[in-house]
Formats: structure tokens, sequence, C-alpha cells
């Protein structure tokens, strides 16, 4: 055995994929995803013929070579694994040995019509989200940006939707105080909400042709408003998505959660650590999740700088930020 903090003999493996349907999924145009491999699992990857070959470690040709393993079988089961999820299936299986690639791609959530993308969870993280979703009429996503809060609670509101569990999706945020400033803005309501709510828009897009959500805004089976519209309201059958809600006050987060009514699920994302309100006004968020967290039906998920799913500097971005906010406390004192 090599004496502790020697480098680590390396080791060879092949893994042969005779379907070259199969082989064009794992590896990609021009053999490209094969860098994603190496850059996941640290090692050296080739392909020759219908032969990946594999050089590194032992540990690494091990992980490398039981990702290929799941990612062929969740590709003969339909799955189409996008770059950025080959990546997560590496990070996935190198941090959580006992996960499974079947199991998280089996959660996946198909679109509707042409060209509208699967969504499927990057991690462990989002697939409890997802399932929480599922069982739950009220959950908190709670945690950095980048770790598809938002994003996936839209995919399960386009899902409700089309599968016509609910009859209607309704998207909120805090555009700005109590005071309302949204007249002086020009244009009709969609036009003053709009910049609040773009990161909605686009999820949205992401997950039905352009057309449909045209025709769904209009018919307002997809309403888009800002937080304070929702006073006075009583929302049946619907899926309510309040995103920001790290912004809202305390008084804003019991309105909305008070108005969720009969067969209908709402989700509210937010960053804790990016309360835009004013020093002396507690976010209703961290109020709520301090208050709620155990009540029954009620799920709060928690995401961490381990579940961003953008580049993977943002990861290093928001861990180098709660490094120091962490240090500032301490020198406060708490």
């Amino acid at each position: 055995m090599p004496p502790p903090g020697s480098p680590q003999p390396l080791v060879s493996a092949e893994v042969e994929i005779s379907d070259p349907d199969l082989l064009m999924a794992v590896t990609g145009p021009s053999n490209e995803r094969l860098k994603l491999f190496e850059r996941g699992c640290g090692l050296s990857a080739g392909v020759r013929g219908d032969v990946i070959h594999l050089q590194g470690s032992a540990e690494a040709v091990g992980l490398a070579e039981r990702v290929l393993a799941e990612l062929m079988a969740v590709v003969r089961d339909g799955s189409q694994p996008r770059d950025g999820e080959i990546t997560a299936s590496i990070r996935l299986l190198r941090d959580h040995p006992g996960a499974s690639l079947s199991d998280l791609f089996g959660h996946r959530m198909p679109g509707s019509g042409p060209g509208a993308r699967i969504v499927t969870p990057r991690g462990l993280a989002q697939k409890y989200y997802m399932q929480a979703i599922e069982s739950h009429d009220i959950v908190f996503g709670v945690g950095p940006a980048g770790t598809g809060k938002t994003y996936l609670a839209m995919a399960m509101a386009v899902s409700a939707l089309t599968s016509q569990r609910v009859k209607r999706i309704i998207l909120t945020r805090p555009a700005v105080e109590a005071g309302e400033k949204l007249g002086f803005l020009p244009g009709d309501m969609a036009d003053k909400v709009d910049p609040y709510v773009r990161p909605l828009y686009d999820a949205l897009y992401d997950m039905l042709p352009a057309q449909r959500v045209h025709k769904l805004l209009e018919r307002d089976t997809i309403e888009v408003a800002p937080l304070a519209f929702m006073r006075g309201r009583t929302l049946n059958d619907s899926f309510i998505i309040l995103d920001e809600a790290q912004n809202t006050s305390i008084a804003q987060m019991r309105m909305f959660l008070t108005r969720v009514g009969q067969r209908s699920k709402a989700v509210i994302t937010g960053d804790m650590t990016q309360v835009d309100l004013p020093e002396d006004k507690r976010s209703g968020l961290i109020d709520a999740v301090t208050l709620l967290g155990k009540v029954d039906g009620l799920l709060v998920c928690h995401f961490s700088s381990a579940d961003v799913v953008r580049h993977p500097l943002v990861q290093r971005i928001v861990d180098a930020y709660d490094e120091r906010d962490a240090r500032s406390c301490g020198e406060r004192g708490g």
C-alpha cells in the first residue's frame, strides 16, 4: 500500500457500448461529453470504436464506470440526459454512493407540447423537493440562487395544470413595499409587473411552447401579479408560486398563506441571505419558516451551496459569501 499522501497508482478500464445511439447519448457529439467525465471524476477518457477507455486512480475509474453504467440504463428507459444532468449525475454518485440515477431520472417531469423541456431533478435535494410538492399542499423552498427552487416549482405547476389537477397557475412576487408604486410605471398590469417576474416567465417558456403560454396568459389560466394584489382573494383550484419570498414582510407572508383555498397548492421560494428589506423589518420568509416549520401538512425544504446547478463557480461564490457572513456574525458576537 502506498504511504499516505503519495500519488495513487493509475489503473485502466474499458467500457464497450455496441449500440451506436447509446454510445452517442453517453459521449455526445465528437465525444465532447467525455470532458465532463474527465473533470467530474478526475481521470482521462477517450473513445476508440465502440469502446470508452478510462485511466486514473482506482476510485476515479470506479466512479466513471458506475456513472456510465447507470446513464446507459436511464437512456434505455427513455431519458435523454443533457450535459448539466450528466455533470450532476457524476457529482451525485460521487457524494452519495448509495444513490441511484434511475431513481433520480424516474422523477422527470415531461413538458407539454413539441420542443418543451423535460425537467429532471439534478440531485437528491431537488428530488426530495419535487416529492414534497407532490405530497404537501404548502412547501417552502429555501436556499441560495441557482438551486432550482423556482424552476422546479414551475415545472410542477405546469404538470398539475396540464393534467387538470388545478385550473390555473398564479405567479407572484413582492414587487414593491406596501405603498405600491406600480401605477407610475407605463403600460398595463403585465407591463408593470414584467420586470419583477421575468425569471418566472423564463421558466414558463422553458416548460411550454410560446404560443400556448400567450393563450394561457390571455385567458388568465396563468396569472402574474404582484403580491399585494393577492389581498382579499381566496385562491381555489390553483397552483400558486410566491418567489423571492425573503422580501415579504411578516404581514405580507401571513396574508399570502391565508389566501390558499380548496384543492390548491402553494410553493414559497426564497433565499434568507438575500433580504432587501430595511434592517428594522423582519423577513416574512424567515419568520414563517421559524414559526411554521413543524406545522402538519406543511414542509420546508432546505437547499445549500452544494445543490447549486449553475456554473460550478457559483457554488464557490456562494460558499465564499457564506463564510464571510459567518465570520462577521462571530465578530459581532452572534
